[in-house]
């Protein structure tokens, strides 16, 4: 059982894409492994997510500031990974299927689960001047999600798995742009 787990997270931070094939990765203990692969990443964020507490108080000279409870961080992280699976469902399975698409909701939150594995590198940020290589590990996630979503949702070629999966963080950055250069934030245009 643990090396089934363990060859998961492997072949998951490996971007193997016969992790998503394979249909034992999808049996009845699957949902079990995406659940802890899930609380096992939200917990691993807590340590760069006190390293730029403790920077911030340092920064400020306020010992007030705090960060995120443990148990709202388990919370919200398994709110956030159900919203993303019903955000992904519906645009890839309801509003942009292939031809061949059959994926049932418990597939594809197993999925989502699945390319969060690489965020377990978090555990090697421990002081503020690695903080940035957070992003890393966010990139390496992004990719593994669309190499899980080609193949879960049997799309042809890349394209349409990143566009799904990319769409809400391409919004949110025109988002800003349009923002940070609208005639009432000060900025010349």
């Amino acid at each position: 059982m643990f090396n089934e787990f363990f060859n998961i997270v492997f072949k998951s931070i490996k971007l193997d894409s016969s992790l998503y094939i394979d249909k034992k990765n999808y049996n009845e203990a699957s949902i079990y492994f995406a659940l802890v692969i899930i609380l096992l990443v939200s917990i691993i964020s807590l340590i760069p997510g006190s390293v730029f507490f403790q920077y911030m108080n340092n920064l400020i000279g306020l010992n007030e500031l705090k960060g995120p409870s443990f148990r709202s961080v388990l919370i919200s992280s398994l709110i956030v990974w159900i919203i993303k699976t019903g955000y992904l469902y519906f645009v890839g399975v309801v509003l942009f299927p292939s031809s061949s698409t059959k994926c049932s909701f418990r597939k594809l939150l197993i999925t989502v689960a699945y390319a969060h594995s690489p965020f377990i590198f978090y555990i090697f940020i421990i002081d503020i001047k690695l903080i940035y290589f957070t992003f890393i590990p966010y990139i390496w996630y992004c990719v593994a999600l669309i190499i899980g979503l080609r193949n879960v949702l049997n799309y042809e070629n890349y394209f349409k798995p990143t566009i799904i999966s990319l769409a809400p963080q391409i919004l949110l950055l025109l988002y800003f742009l349009s923002q940070s250069f609208s005639p009432n934030s000060g900025m010349v245009s």
